[in-house]
């Protein structure tokens, strides 16, 4: 995407969470994931709870139009803010047993559990099924809404670091520099050495 269609998009507002408070709810919970469509590595969920007195941190926004490091900057900006979020993720391993689908919601689940609030914005078309609040699904919401972008980044930022760190210990994957996407590299990869540990084996991998 060039930068001038950036400039040109609008940036995530609290609108709705401010109309949200202006309706008695106290704590709005924005969630989102990341890395559901990769051929390797977790699911990760964010849970950001967005309360009056949050501040309008500027440059949030959707974390794929983000650079890494604009992202990291955001996230440490946000963490120093003293937001309140939590974050939890699903392995391969349970990806494989219930499908990444259910796992992403699992995650979901998890985490705005830990965290609570009062309503739930989640991204996508689909509101979490088992949860005990109010929820709305918006499509795309991280494009939209100020909680949900939050969540998009300090969930980006969190799984990336995770493959960095992965990309140690299988340092013949590349996953420093695909995240475990399929990408042209991984899929070069995956035909040398075949799938590791990290691999979800349900999904259609070609060798």
């Amino acid at each position: 995407m060039s930068l001038l269609l950036r400039s040109r998009m609008k940036f995530p507002t609290q609108t709705l969470e401010r109309k949200l408070f202006h309706d008695g709810y106290s704590s709005v919970i924005g969630v989102d994931e990341v890395g559901m469509g990769c051929l390797a590595g977790p699911v990760v969920v964010c849970a950001v709870a967005v309360s009056p007195g949050t501040p309008n941190i500027a440059g949030i926004r959707d974390s794929k139009l983000l650079s890494p490091q604009q992202r990291e900057t955001l996230a440490h900006t946000l963490k120093q803010s003293g937001i309140r979020f939590q974050i939890s993720l699903c392995y391969p391993k349970v990806i494989d047993r219930i499908n990444i689908y259910q796992a992403a919601r699992k995650a979901m689940r998890r985490a705005v559990d830990k965290l609570g609030g009062d309503i739930v914005l989640v991204d996508g078309p689909h509101a979490i099924a088992g949860l005990n609040l109010p929820q709305r699904a918006i499509v795309k919401g991280d494009q939209k809404v100020f909680a949900i972008a939050c969540a998009s980044i300090l969930a980006k930022v969190h799984r990336d670091r995770m493959m960095m760190r992965y990309a140690k210990r299988f340092p013949e994957y590349g996953f420093e520099r695909h995240k475990g996407y399929g990408t042209k590299l991984h899929h070069a990869a995956l035909a040398a050495h075949g799938p590791c540990e990290l691999h979800r084996k349900s999904f259609t991998i070609a060798i």
